[in-house]
């Protein structure tokens, strides 16, 4: 949920972008932008997929928009032809320049992270939901049975289990589920691991939230060198246009954006790691927890050692 608000927020951020600078192509590129977010939430996710090919792909959805509306906004209809051409060579143009790179170098840098962890948590989810239900072998049935109401054959219906008893019993029930002990700690030690990695100087937050930034600066880019991006496509013969259109560059004022970024995600994922830590043991001491509960008589000189009621 802290992912989805985060990408939200960045995403509700970058359409701003357009509605509120570049509001002659904002509507045509509302799509680009919900595609870009929602590649970077699959990646995220775990799908066959790859940060550059989200991005690149946004930056050649957006040159033909840019090119048409705000370099040559006398173009009022682009066939389907011409849109593509434009799209195909947007990579040959480089009409963003270093921008589309650099917002991809920033993204995989964040993004990866984001990823393993998102991972790792559904591979958490899965452990625990093996082991919630594990299976009790007959040998353990009878021990649980004779460690719980063997007493009530004799009227002795308040006595509880010796705590050494409890423990011998519960320790040969669990005996498979207390062998992912290792791999448990190895998981929380990874988990350690993307916490420094996702709070480092290429945070998620701070990556996500600069994407209107990054895109910004990148048609600011190509409507600076707009004459000679005009002159280049106009030699391309694969993207002839017949229409005659006004040269007249299109000057767009930029609104300054001011957001007070909050850390919501990486507190929640603090908190988060801070309270697995304190699970680091759980499949090694799983049994001395259930021993420690309501199972064993802790305020009684007496208990039940499977044979006979004993002192302590």
């Amino acid at each position: 949920e802290a992912f989805e608000s985060l990408l939200r927020f960045a995403e509700n951020r970058t359409s701003s972008l357009f509605e509120t600078a570049y509001r002659p192509m904002a509507k045509e590129a509302a799509e680009p932008v919900k595609e870009l977010f929602t590649d970077i939430s699959l990646y995220i996710l775990g799908a066959e997929t790859t940060v550059e090919s989200a991005v690149l792909r946004f930056f050649d959805s957006l040159f033909p928009l840019v090119y048409s509306r705000l370099i040559n906004p006398g173009i009022t209809d682009l066939s389907e032809d011409y849109t593509e051409c434009l799209r195909l060579t947007r990579q040959d143009i480089n009409p963003f320049g270093h921008y589309s790179k650099n917002m991809v170098t920033e993204l995989s840098k964040s993004l990866w992270a984001s990823r393993m962890l998102s991972q790792a948590l559904s591979l958490g989810i899965e452990v625990i939901n093996t082991t919630e239900h594990a299976a009790l072998s007959k040998e353990c049935s009878r021990a649980l049975v004779r460690m719980q109401y063997c007493p009530h054959c004799q009227g002795l219906t308040l006595i509880r289990p010796c705590a050494g008893y409890c423990l011998n019993v519960m320790r040969g029930c669990l005996a498979s589920v207390s062998e992912l002990d290792s791999q448990w700690r190895d998981f929380i030690s990874t988990l350690e691991y993307l916490t420094n990695e996702m709070a480092a100087s290429h945070e998620l937050e701070i990556a996500l939230s600069g994407i209107w930034n990054s895109v910004n600066e990148a048609i600011l880019h190509a409507q600076l060198n707009g004459p000679q991006l005009s002159a280049t496509v106009s030699v391309l013969p694969s993207c002839k246009f017949s229409n005659s259109y006004d040269q007249h560059q299109l000057s767009i004022s930029i609104k300054t954006f001011s957001v007070v970024l909050l850390n919501v995600l990486f507190l929640r994922y603090r908190e988060f790691i801070n309270y697995m830590k304190r699970s680091r043991t759980f499949y090694a001491s799983i049994a001395e927890r259930l021993c420690d509960g309501d199972l064993v008589m802790r305020d009684s000189s007496t208990c039940w050692n499977g044979e006979d009621v004993v002192e302590r």
